[in-house]
């Protein structure tokens, strides 16, 4: 027999979590540049930033949103890694950085692909879009339609090579979200963001980025620059097991981008730690559930959790559980039955749900009949 319960009461249990190595806590850092994010790919905490929101001029960051819709029409089977690809006279004509396509010579996708990520070609970009879409313009619209999906709240596209536009904008939070897509999506592509020179129509030109000759660590992503955007750099990094992404608009030189951006990677594997508390899937706690085939519902995460962590911050995290009662089958998988809250030194850090993790039908009639009984009585 079920002891008797409320009704609708939250039940609220703490939760253990891991320890974490303590070392002396974290000091300010501040950056010379007009706006910047470090954050932790793994947990999606941001680590250190400044305007975070403001609009920004992307330059040739935008190329990163142009490569995710390639990316995507390889995935879907829509284009071929060694499909020619007909160079049209825009495509050709492109003024700034260039991966010197010609009309009359046979380009592949791959190759526009490797021009486009190493070598910033604006001319790939254009040959891309019109193989994919028919037109640069039809193609805009695409990146603009997969911004708002990824979460991108301050950006808008008006071409796909990043050519200053008065209504081309982004945010370091939405580069952000878009580095990491790329990451996450596209694993067998993003090797390419690695590649420190290319060679076409007999030209080799270097990746721009300098981090990836001044790191090791350094995996990615993508430079940019126009006389109103300023130096611009992603860089994503791992170390061990812990990937760490920076983004910087706005510094004053080459030198300066690479060099802030090292200090911002330098900073968060040093005072941070990425722990990875909870496993999708992984049984959480047993909650008790009325009207069931079963008495008790297996519960926990969908997703892997994952907390970056101050280093000398871990007595100080703690996480409760909040679960409604009563609980009342039927209950499917993936079904949010609570909350759990992590809090830092009192402060809310971040809320996951708790969800069902089995699937459970209405008990029989007796049963029933009598977890109503007891209910009712409540």
């Amino acid at each position: 027999m079920k002891r008797l319960l409320p009704i609708l009461i939250y039940l609220v249990v703490s939760l253990p979590v891991l320890p974490v190595p303590v070392s002396a806590q974290q000091p300010a850092i501040s950056i010379a540049a007009k706006a910047y994010m470090l954050s932790d790919y793994q947990s999606g905490q941001v680590l250190a930033s400044q305007n975070v929101h403001e609009r920004v001029e992307p330059a040739s960051l935008t190329k990163l949103m142009t490569a995710y819709i390639v990316f995507s029409a390889l995935k879907q089977n829509r284009i071929q890694l060694d499909q020619i690809v007909p160079v049209s006279n825009k495509a050709w004509r492109m003024i700034g950085s260039r991966m010197f396509i010609e009309p009359n010579k046979e380009v592949t996708v791959e190759e526009l692909i490797r021009g486009m990520i190493v070598q910033s070609g604006n001319d790939a970009c254009i040959a891309l879009a019109e193989i994919i879409a028919g037109s640069e313009e039809i193609f805009v619209q695409m990146m603009n339609q997969e911004a708002q999906r990824l979460g991108m709240k301050n950006t808008h596209f008006m071409n796909t090579t990043g050519l200053p536009d008065p209504n081309h904008y982004t945010s370091v939070h939405d580069l952000t979200l878009l580095a990491a897509a790329i990451i996450r999506d596209f694993p067998g592509f993003y090797p390419l963001y690695s590649l420190k020179e290319y060679t076409y129509n007999n030209i080799t030109q270097p990746n721009r980025n300098r981090l990836l000759w001044l790191d090791p660590h350094v995996d990615g992503m993508k430079t940019g620059w126009t006389k109103s955007a300023g130096y611009c750099l992603i860089t994503s990094a791992k170390r061990d097991k812990r990937r760490l992404i920076s983004v910087i608009m706005g510094a004053k030189s080459a030198n300066a981008r690479s060099m802030e951006s090292q200090r911002l990677l330098n900073y968060g594997f040093q005072f941070y730690d990425t722990v990875h508390l909870y496993k999708k899937g992984e049984v959480l706690t047993s909650i008790e559930l009325w009207k069931g085939a079963q008495d008790v519902l297996k519960a926990g995460f969908n997703n892997d959790v994952y907390f970056s962590i101050p280093k000398g911050q871990a007595d100080n995290l703690k996480a409760t559980m909040a679960y409604k009662q009563p609980l009342i089958a039927p209950i499917t998988v993936g079904q949010e039955v609570g909350t759990v809250k992590f809090t830092l030194n009192g402060q809310l850090v971040e809320s996951y749900p708790l969800v069902a993790l089995e699937n459970v039908d209405m008990g029989n009639f007796i049963g029933r009949a009598w977890d109503s009984f007891m209910l009712l009585f409540n």
